[in-house]
C-alpha cells in the first residue's frame, strides 16, 4: 500500500513544517496564505511532497483540498502542530493491513492533559454516539472507500469558519452515516506540541451557542439532551466565566437556529442566503 499525510496549515514554509513535523512519507500539504494560489512539488529523501497554496480561509476547505488532490492507498489527516514517530507510515499501514474490515482507523496521538478528549486503551468499533471526540489528526483512512463515500468536511464548522470546532466530529459522523466501517486503534503515531488554539477564545457567549448548532448536526432531535449532558460533564471548567442557566440557554438557541438552518444546507454544508460567508 501507499500512504499519504494530508496536512493543512496557515503561512507555513513547507520544508521547515516537513522537517519539524518529522513527515517520512509521500504527503500533500495545502497552507492557506493571503498572497496568492499556486502549486508546487519537491523531494524529501524518497518521499514526494505536494505544497498547494489558497488565499481562500477555513480549515475544512483545506482538508477538502487535501483530499481531492491524495492518490494514496492510505491518508492520513494531520495538523501543522503533530510530530510523528519515525515509522508511522510503516506502523499506519500494518494497521490497516491487520484489520481489511476497517475504512477509517483512529489512531492515539499524545497531547497535553487539558486537550485531551480521547485515547484508546484497546482496539473497538466507533459508532455514532461516540465518535464526536475524535480530532482530524486521528483519522486515517482508505482512499478509495473514502472518495467513493462522496463525505467530505464542512465548511462551516473549525478554524476561520463561520462556526467553532466541529468539522472532524462532523465528519465522522458523516462517514458512519455514509456506511463506512470505523475503528479506534491503541497505537500511538505522533505527539502534539501546544500552541495557541485558531478557535477557542475561552467560554463566550459564541462559544456555548456554536456548540449547541453543531449538536443538531451531530445528534438531530437528541441534540438537547446530548447538549444537557456535556454542559454538566464540562460545568467545573466553564462555571467561573458564566453560569449554567445561562450556558444552557445559548446552547438550546443554538440547536434551535441550527434547526432552521438545515433546510439551507447543502452537501458542501455552506449555507444559501444571507447566511452565506
Amino acid at each position: 500500500m501507499t500512504l499519504e499525510l494530508l496536512v493543512s496549515c496557515v503561512r507555513k514554509d513547507p520544508h521547515e513544517l516537513a522537517d519539524k513535523m518529522n513527515i517520512a512519507s509521500d504527503a500533500v500539504i495545502v497552507s492557506q496564505k493571503e498572497d496568492t494560489d499556486s502549486e508546487k512539488e519537491y523531494v524529501k529523501g524518497t518521499d514526494h511532497i505536494r505544497v498547494i497554496t489558497r488565499t481562500d480561509k477555513g480549515v475544512g476547505l483545506s482538508r477538502n483540498t487535501c483530499l481531492a488532490a491524495s492518490m494514496a492507498d492510505v491518508i492520513l489527516f494531520s495538523d501543522e502542530d503533530i510530530v510523528y514517530e519515525k515509522e508511522y507510515a510503516y506502523t499506519v499501514m500494518r494497521e490497516f493491513d491487520a484489520h481489511p474490515e476497517a475504512d477509517i482507523l483512529l489512531f492515539n496521538v499524545k497531547v497535553c492533559d487539558e486537550r485531551r478528549t480521547y485515547w484508546n486503551e484497546d482496539f473497538h468499533q466507533v459508532k455514532w454516539y461516540n465518535c464526536g471526540r475524535y480530532p482530524a489528526y486521528s483519522i486515517a483512512a482508505r482512499g478509495s472507500a473514502l472518495k467513493m463515500s462522496g463525505v467530505k468536511f464542512s465548511l462551516l464548522f473549525g478554524g476561520g469558519a463561520k462556526y467553532s470546532n466541529g468539522e472532524d466530529s462532523l465528519f465522522l459522523s458523516d462517514c458512519l452515516k455514509a456506511g463506512l466501517k470505523m475503528y479506534a486503534t491503541p497505537v500511538c503515531i505522533g505527539e502534539e506540541i501546544p500552541r495557541p488554539s485558531t478557535w477557542f477564545n475561552g467560554y463566550t457567549d459564541k462559544f456555548f451557542y456554536d456548540r449547541g448548532v453543531l449538536y443538531h448536526f451531530l445528534y438531530g432531535g437528541s441534540a438537547w439532551l446530548w447538549g444537557l449532558r456535556w454542559l454538566l460533564k464540562m460545568r467545573p471548567q466553564y462555571s467561573a466565566h458564566i453560569s449554567f442557566k445561562d450556558a444552557k440557554k445559548l446552547l438550546i438557541m443554538g440547536i434551535a437556529d441550527g434547526d432552521d438552518k438545515d433546510r439551507d444546507f447543502t452537501p458542501e454544508g455552506r449555507l444559501t442566503g444571507s447566511d452565506r460567508q
